[in-house]
Parts: structure tokens; sequence; C-alpha cells
């Protein structure tokens, strides 16, 4: 005999003032086998849950239904306030009446009438619920972390020092990242190499931290708590333990026309190359594209000269296979191409550079040393224009929609830098909305115009052009609506951010939720806003949006945190709700376990009955600590038999017959 108990939340006026909350109770309680429905303000409270404690107590209720906001939110409190009362976590239904229901409506007699049907359906659903008991699973006591920028480094520092071991990949052949790159940081000017550096120098000397450089994930399969990791470390042809960083062989090296990366393209580096002086391992890598050696199988020069023969031009890939408890994504950001955008002339000037080309113009360690020059003649720039949002906030094919949020204040760091090296220069800037949110921004900002007397000019530039050796710029002014034709020596432009080129390959290796944008999506952006909904997976730093260095380190602590909460757990209780194939029918097909993201479907030679005869044939079987419940073999079994503890097809058709009642 069912004896259901409904309680409905009005969330404050979340629900309530768009549906009638005691007229749903009211109907809910005449539904055939509720035995008891009431309303609250706040069911997810500490007096609601009381309230759903007591009722099971007093009226011996076998299921109730919590008619509230997402499951997402609170369904694992509901289920804790039944446990509590001795009724079986899994015989909770949560009817969401707020984002599918109150949150979308305006007219309050169609949302009430949609929120009764809701709750009918979850009604229907409870009443075939059956008691389930969670399993275990062991925790791996290893973390990996998938980038190496200062959220990567701080993620790994931060789950290191709580003793846990941390593995760092990195796809490029030194961990820094983008920081690596920059001159000053805002607001206080400070040297982004100084803050950067002894945190590298510490990851890396660090005993409970692995770093592997020059590497990419190949494959993850298993789940939380124990994840099956293939690291694909490349060649270097330079073994890492015998070199000594010596650099002859850089010094040496015949072919010195390959561009580097690290400087953005502005300076030449040799075909064996270290990207900077502070990276880390300090292990040349050779590019094979530029090598002599590999595109004609002559020259060996770098070989021949090495002094503790570190360089082996038949090293090849290897693959390293690692069980991990947790993963960490800091996979950081590129910037656009400011290509697609004509009017900049981008590619065919070489006086219009981005603003990361700009940082390496400005650093000591850069290809110019630090002296600000035109890359066109090395002469210095007397007037300089500055244009924000460049592949940012637009609506066309190649724009972001979204604000990039640092541009704001690392223009003003720019402008700011050449004003006070180079007093007799003219800076301007062009935007469209000056953005300063973070802490001391805003005056950051605004001691760029009144100490260094930098030019605010709101409008969009329409088009550069070439005047003799000088850059013309056709822009506008919008406060003073007027057009400008500005002559300047150079022209920066503040391109957008936008996630790693590989991120989305990488997001579908861990089944992970990204955005239009191909940001990661957070499991909820106020609640869980460092936790992919993948269990297991976080999120540290500019791939899950744009944020500045602050931020990006509180992130990667955060982080840090909920991966040693995880990590201290010597076991996890596993969800009950997972796939169950019925065996004697099953046919073999194998469908089932080419769709399973999770690799937990594999296949058996079993006897079974069929037909009243004895078959040998193939079957399916489910690894129950690794099926996630995801469902996706329930709908691609031709036969039916596969069905889903908790989301069995008979209850979800009973849920649908509810709503045509």
């Amino acid at each position: 005999m069912h004896r259901i108990g409904v309680f409905v939340c009005w969330c404050g006026s979340n629900i309530a003032a768009t549906v009638d909350v005691k007229k749903v109770a009211e109907t809910l309680g005449k539904e055939p086998g509720v035995a008891f429905a009431m309303d609250y303000q706040y069911m997810c409270s500490e007096g609601g849950q009381g309230a759903i404690r007591s009722a099971i107590k007093d009226h011996a209720l076998t299921g109730i239904v919590v008619a509230a906001c997402s499951p997402r939110m609170h369904e694992p409190t509901f289920r804790k306030a039944a446990a509590a009362a001795g009724l079986n976590p899994f015989m909770v239904e949560v009817a969401n009446i707020r984002e599918q229901c109150s949150w979308i409506h305006r007219n309050k007699q169609d949302a009430t009438e949609k929120a009764i049907i809701l709750g009918r359906t979850a009604i229907a659903k409870v009443m075939l619920n059956t008691p389930l008991t969670a399993g275990e699973s062991r925790v791996v006591k290893r973390a990996l972390v998938i980038g190496g920028g200062i959220a990567g480094i701080q993620t790994a520092l931060d789950v290191a020092d709580a003793g846990f071991k941390v593995d760092i990949v990195e796809r490029k052949p030194t961990i820094g990242g983008k920081m690596a790159q920059l001159d000053k940081t805002f607001p206080t000017l400070d040297c982004a190499a100084c803050i950067l550096t002894p945190k590298m120098v510490e990851a890396a000397q660090h005993e409970n931290i692995t770093i592997h450089t020059y590497s990419e994930v190949e494959s993850v399969s298993g789940f939380v708590g124990d994840f099956k990791v293939k690291i694909r470390k490349k060649a270097r042809c330079v073994d890492e333990v015998a070199c000594t960083g010596c650099g002859d062989c850089m010094a040496k090296c015949p072919a010195k026309k390959a561009k580097s990366e690290f400087d953005q393209g502005l300076r030449n580096r040799s075909a064996i190359y270290i990207p900077f002086a502070q990276a880390i391992p300090n292990v040349p890598v050779i590019d094979r594209e530029n090598c002599i050696k590999f595109q004609t199988g002559k020259c060996g020069v770098c070989e021949k000269i090495c002094p503790s023969k570190a360089v082996h031009y038949d090293q090849e890939d290897t693959i390293l296979e690692e069980s991990y408890g947790a993963i960490v994504v800091a996979t950081g950001f590129d910037t656009v191409s400011p290509e697609p955008y004509g009017e900049f002339r981008y590619e065919e000037y070489p006086d219009v550079i981005t603003s990361l080309e700009f940082e390496r113009l400005c650093n000591a360690a850069g290809p110019t040393g630090g002296h600000l020059v035109r890359p066109s003649d090395h002469k210095e720039p007397k007037r300089i224009v500055f244009v924000q949002c460049v592949g940012s906030r637009g609506s066309g094919e190649c724009e972001k929609t979204y604000c990039s949020k640092i541009c704001c204040m690392y223009t003003a760091k720019h402008a700011m830098l050449v004003r006070e090296k180079y007093p007799d220069s003219e800076v301007y800037v062009f935007y469209i909305d000056v953005r300063t949110p973070g802490k001391a921004f805003d005056e950051f900002q605004r001691r760029a115009i009144e100490q260094y007397n930098v030019h605010y000019i709101k409008g969009m530039v329409g088009q550069v052009e070439k005047k003799g050796d000088m850059l013309l710029i056709q822009a506008s002014d919008l406060l003073h609506d007027k057009q400008l034709h500005i002559e300047a020596d150079m022209v920066v432009l503040a391109t957008a951010v936008e996630p790693e080129k590989g991120a989305r390959n990488l997001a579908t290796m861990l089944t992970a939720s990204m955005d239009t944008n191909d940001f990661f999506t957070e499991a909820h952006p106020k609640l869980r806003p460092v936790e992919s909904p993948t269990a297991g997976v976080y999120l540290s730093g500019l791939c899950q949006g744009p944020k500045d260095i602050p931020e990006t380190v509180a992130q990667a602590g955060a982080a840090a945190s909920k991966v040693i909460g995880l990590l201290v757990k010597d076991k996890l209780i596993t969800n009950p709700c997972i796939a169950s194939p019925a065996e004697p029918m099953c046919n073999g097909c194998g469908l089932c376990e080419n769709v399973c993201p999770y690799g937990a479907i594999t296949y058996e030679v079993k006897e079974v009955h069929r037909e009243g005869k004895r078959l040998s044939t193939r079957v399916a079987q489910v690894n129950e600590a690794v099926c996630q419940g995801c469902g996706a073999c329930t709908v691609t079994c031709p036969s039916g038999v596969m069905d889903l503890w908790g989301f069995s097809t008979r209850q979800i058709l009973a849920e649908v017959d509810a709503i045509c009642r």
C-alpha cells in the first residue's frame, strides 16, 4: 500500500508569486496513494526538513514528493532528511516547479496547472520507485592537473602541500603559461616573472609534484576516485636527465630562422631551443619542422657538441598510464587572431600589433631588451593608438559576444608604461566602455587619465591606412560626435581571449560540459563554481571563463580544496541509479557498449534460458562502479532490455501517462 507525502515549497516569492502553492498542495493531496500534503515557505530550511521528517514518522509515509526548485539544487538535502527519518533516500522525488514552471510563466493560472501536472508525474514515478542501496568505490590518492600555467601551478602546489601526489601535464616544453610572457601585472605594476618564477621553481622542486612538459592527455576512462589516464609524452630528442642546460647546442645550431612562439614571432630562434631563460625544465627541445637533421638527414651539430651526450634523434613519443582520484582542468586561454578584421591591416602592416606582442616588446627579456620600438624600422614610437574590444562584444561571425574582462585593465597598464618610459609620447585609447570591476581597478584606470594624461576616446577605429612611414587611423569620437584622423607610429589591438584550442577535445575525453564559446561549464554558477558536472573533474583558471590573475589564483585554491576534500576519503559512495540488462533477452548486438561514455559495459558469453531453451550467447555486463547512470545505453538498446534503476522505462511511461490524464 502506497502512502505518499507531498511537500510544496514557496521558495519565498520565487514560486509563490506565480504559482498558487496552497491549491497545488490541496489538489495533489487528493491524488490516489497520497496520505499527506502540505505547503511551506522554505522546504530546504531546517524547519522545512523537520516537517518532512515528522510527516514521514507520523503518517508512516512510504515515499515523498517535494515540489520545489531543481533537483540539482536540493535533492541531496531532501534525501538526507528522508534518510534521517528512516525512509530510503531513493524513495524521494523532486518536482521542479521553479525553473520549469514559475520562472517561465507569467500567468498564475497556467503556472498553477503546470505545477499540479509536474507534481502528479512525480507521484506516479515515486509509486514505482524501489529502495536502492548505494555501493562503494576506492579513491586513488593522486591528482592530475591538465595545464601548467599559473592556475595549474597554484592548484598543484596547494594539493601537494596537503600531502597528496600531483602530476602536471603541460603541452608546451615548459610550464608558466601566458603569465610568463607578461612584463608587468595590474594594478600594482609589479614584475610578472618575479611572481611566477618562484612558483615554477617551487613546483619543480616539490617532492609531491611530477611535471610532464611537452605532453598531452591521450585518453581518459574510469570515474571519480579512479580515473585511468594515458599521457603522450612527446619526443624532445633531448634526454631530460642527462641534459645540463649549458646551451651549447642552441648557440651552435645553424638553423636559426624559426619564429619564437614565446616572443610572438618577433624574434627568431634556433631549431633546438629553450623557450625562455627561466623555463622549467631547463632542457631544450628540437623543433623537427625546422631542424636540418630531420629535414635533410644532414647536420647533427647539436649531437656532436653536446658534452653530456643528451641529444638523441631517434627518441620517440612514450605513453604513460596512471590512475588518478581527481582531475583539474587548467588549460588556460589563447587570444583571437586579428586577421579576420581587415580594417586594422594586421597582416599587412608590421606596426599593427597585438597586446601580447606589445608585452614582449616591453619586456626586458623580450626581443628588444625592453626597449619599445616599431617592428618595421626599430624606431621609438612617438604616438601610439590602442584599440579595445577587438573580437569581443560583437555579433559578427568572427566576434565573441562576451567581454574578455582583462582588456581594459591591461590596456591602461600598457598606456601608463609607455608614458612613464617615454614622457614625450602621445597615447590614445579607443574604447566601447571601460570596465574595471576588481579591487583598486577603477583607481588604476583613472590614474592613466589623470596622472599620465592618456587620451581616452569613446568610439571605434574604422580603418587603418598607410601614410608614408606612419599609420593613418580613421575613427569616431562618439561623445563629441565627430570623425577623427590620427597619424600614429604604432597601433596596438586588445584582442579577445578564448579557450585554448584543444579544450573541446579534452572536454570530450572527460565527458565535461562546455558552453557555446567552448569555455568549460561549472556544475552550478553560484554553489559549485569550480566543479564540472562530471564528478571528480574540477575547473581552474581561464578554461572556465575570462578572469584576471588574482581571480585565477583564487579559483585555483578553491579547486585544490575540492580535490583535497575528495582525496582525503578512502572510499566514495557510488550512485545506485545504474544500468541493468535483462540478460535472457539481450541479443549481444554491442550497441550499448559503443555508446557508453564511461566504458562501463562489456560482453560475456553466458548460458541463458530463452523460449524454453538453454542457449550460450553474448550478453551485456555493467560494471556498477564505473556506470554513472547517464541512460545512453537504455535509449540505444534495440531490444529494450537495458534499463536504469530509478529511471526505468516503466517509471518514465507512468510519468507520461500522468501528464496525459
